[in-house]
């Protein structure tokens, strides 16, 4: 992971959080030197734990994709309303680890 700034989360908007760098286009999917987002680790665990890289690469490879994503949707509701300094544990769903 790259090295970590506080900030505003580019997903769900909250601030004073510690932020990594998320790229879209997964660097595994090509996408070392496409756009990335800054996302605070709750929120970057999360898309890790829901979505294969290749899902990443193709269907959710912009903030507005993850934005409307309805099962992230759930998750970015919940976390703002947690307190910045709060990390969560994270799970792979039961979809992904199907996908494997």
């Amino acid at each position: 992971m790259a090295k970590q700034i506080a900030g505003i989360c580019e997903l769900c908007g909250r601030s004073d959080v510690q932020l990594t760098e998320h790229h879209l286009t997964p660097k595994e999917e090509g996408g070392t030197f496409l756009p990335t987002a800054m996302l605070c680790i709750p929120c970057h665990k999360q898309i890790h734990a829901l979505y294969t890289n290749q899902e990443l690469a193709v269907r959710l490879n912009g903030m507005a994709e993850l934005r409307s994503d309805p099962e992230l949707a759930r998750f970015v509701k919940w976390i703002r309303k947690q307190p910045p300094e709060k990390l969560i544990k994270t799970k792979k769903s039961n979809e992904r680890k199907k996908k494997k």
